[in-house]
């Protein structure tokens, strides 16, 4: 039995991986699992979590899965990206999808140009319909600043790791992402080292890759990379 999980960003929740976890179970007979990581989900709770919590508890995620099924791919969203990598270090993972992962983070340029439109939005009183707005005003006000130097350091902690990668890997970058920078997908290509890997870009996504209107080239690569 072939299995497959989905590991999610920071401060998000299975819904950032949600439309490529249908797509797989729908076009697959996979087991296919998106966790939850510690203090994540709908209602942020990250104070006082250490980012080791969220690599242990995708570890032990992991673990079950390999209980059930002899071969596993591991896929991994923005933070879930450099979680996915150490797990693909760590254990017999077969191959390694990076969605957005962040080895590097935020955007300045892209991030101007989002607040720009939220601007606008507000010039015109829709402000508070934008969902970008909703958003990015929803993480700063639950993300305490030890959650996001956690994120930090599990990004600075996993990054020596990445020339140990050597399972095939696939590398996913939306060109208009405010929060993770072309170069991270770039960095991420050069420096995993797996001869079999494979970067591609997708113009006119944003951060929320698997939500944007892309997504379905972006799932059919996928699930012809894992299903080779």
């Amino acid at each position: 039995m072939i299995g497959c999980m989905c590991v999610h960003g920071f401060t998000g929740s299975p819904y950032e991986v949600e439309p490529l976890s249908a797509f797989l179970k729908q076009h697959t007979d996979w087991e296919v699992v998106c966790p939850t990581l510690p203090g994540h989900g709908e209602l942020l709770a990250l104070r006082g979590i250490q980012y080791k919590i969220w690599i242990e508890h995708a570890e032990k995620e992991l673990e079950k899965l390999f209980e059930k099924c002899e071969t596993v791919y591991v896929v991994g969203f923005s933070m879930g990206g450099m979680i996915a990598s150490n797990l693909a270090v760590r254990y017999p993972v077969e191959k390694l999808v990076l969605l957005s992962a962040a080895a590097y983070y935020v955007n300045p340029k892209q991030l101007l140009i989002d607040i720009g439109e939220m601007v606008r939005e507000g010039i015109k009183g829709r402000i508070k319909d934008n969902e970008l707005y909703k958003r990015y005003k929803r993480k700063i006000k639950s993300t305490p600043i030890t959650a996001t130097l956690q994120f930090r350091k599990l990004v600075s902690s996993v990054r020596p790791l990445l020339n140990q990668v050597n399972v095939p890997t696939l590398i996913a970058q939306g060109e208009s992402d405010g929060i993770v920078p072309v170069k991270s997908a770039q960095y991420l290509y050069q420096t995993i080292g797996t001869p079999s890997k494979k970067l591609i870009f997708f113009k006119d996504s944003n951060h929320l890759i698997c939500h944007c209107n892309e997504k379905e080239r972006l799932f059919d690569e996928v699930l012809d990379f894992l299903g080779k």
